[in-house]
């Protein structure tokens, strides 16, 4: 009778104890199954399925030909009066020169021998013309045109793209900083490209402490990183930021959240700048070799005003999914007579 008894006060402190440790876990780890994005960290291991997306991040390169005419003071060129012919005959000489950028694009498209890459538009833009004019004695800039830069041509490269030399923009939207690049595939094999699968989701819906992954090529180098939302629904088309660390390279980044647990990523945007503080800088000609410098000598060479960002890092801006969506939607007839179909993103 003893022993009955003790093995019945032993069953009932055992049941006890593990209602109680099941309270405490319910309590640490609330349910993630309510439709709303995450804002704890991944519960469980998800590298694999990140590996898998990071597969279609790629790095883009563009670059921009110019050819600069130059003009003499004396020649009070203005800029109502700037013709073809005044470039070919009045210009005192000529020089060459290339502005580069570097950001991030993501393959969302790939039928047949044609793909498609999503990034932001100041990755692949520069200005067709570029004025510059003589500066008066007080600093400011006077009305005569002292050079003409004309972008001759442009380049695009995206790394790691199987056999694409280059790839063309197809259409951009300066206003809300999206643009679209295609590609074609050479050859007849036709390669298995990975391709972004997951669904466009909303960043109207992200709130204040959403945890959301990015991913792009900071200073060339492929990283991933994560980050907090702040300010959600900041504008009307759900613009929102985020505290993760950008860097020149990081435009165009992927931007991914979490619904009810990983591996529901969901696309909520692109980055598209951190805060900076812009100041002008006095440097050497761009082909100074600065290896081959004595520092203990005075530099005695030409030197250039140049303009310098300094970012301020943790503040990153994001172009939210509804933008994107809507871009897409409202080039779709251009892109379908081109044979791009994105009807499975916008719907339409």
């Amino acid at each position: 009778m003893v022993k009955k008894t003790v093995i019945t006060i032993l069953i009932f402190w055992i049941a006890g104890f593990t209602a109680c440790t099941r309270q405490i876990y319910q309590a640490a780890y609330p349910t993630l199954n309510d439709g709303a994005y995450d804002t704890e960290f991944p519960y469980r291991n998800c590298s694999k399925e990140l590996k898998r997306i990071g597969d279609t991040v790629k790095m883009v390169n563009s670059i921009a030909y110019y050819k600069s005419y130059i003009f003499v003071e004396a020649n009070q060129l203005l800029h109502r009066n700037l013709t073809t012919e005044n470039l070919q005959n009045d210009a005192s000489g000529q020089i060459f020169f290339n502005n580069s950028t570097a950001g991030t694009a993501t393959i969302i498209f790939h039928e047949g021998q044609q793909l498609a890459l999503l990034t932001c538009a100041h990755v692949v833009s520069f200005p067709d013309t570029i004025i510059s004019y003589f500066t008066l004695s007080n600093g400011k800039p006077s009305m005569f045109i002292q050079s003409v830069a004309v972008k001759e041509r442009q380049s695009n490269y995206v790394t790691d793209l199987w056999k694409v030399p280059e790839v063309e923009v197809l259409i951009t939207d300066k206003d809300n900083d999206i643009a679209l690049l295609g590609g074609i595939l050479p050859g007849s094999e036709i390669p298995m490209i990975p391709v972004f699968d997951y669904p466009f989701g909303s960043a109207k819906n992200l709130e204040w402490g959403s945890f959301v992954y990015l991913m792009g090529f900071p200073r060339g180098y492929k990283l991933i990183t994560r980050g907090i939302v702040s300010d959600p629904n900041r504008t009307k088309n759900g613009e929102f930021i985020i505290d993760a660390l950008f860097n020149r390279g990081c435009s165009g980044g992927l931007v991914l959240a979490v619904k009810d647990g990983v591996p529901n990523f969901e696309f909520v945007g692109i980055a598209r700048s951190a805060a900076a503080e812009y100041e002008y800088v006095i440097r050497p000609a761009s082909t100074f070799d600065q290896s081959k410098y004595d520092l203990t000598f005075p530099y005695n060479g030409d030197l250039f005003v140049d303009y310098k960002a300094n970012i301020n890092y943790g503040v990153t801006h994001i172009v939210p999914v509804e933008q994107i969506r809507e871009f897409l939607s409202k080039n779709r007839t251009e892109l379908r007579e081109r044979g791009y179909d994105f009807s499975k993103f916008t719907g339409d």
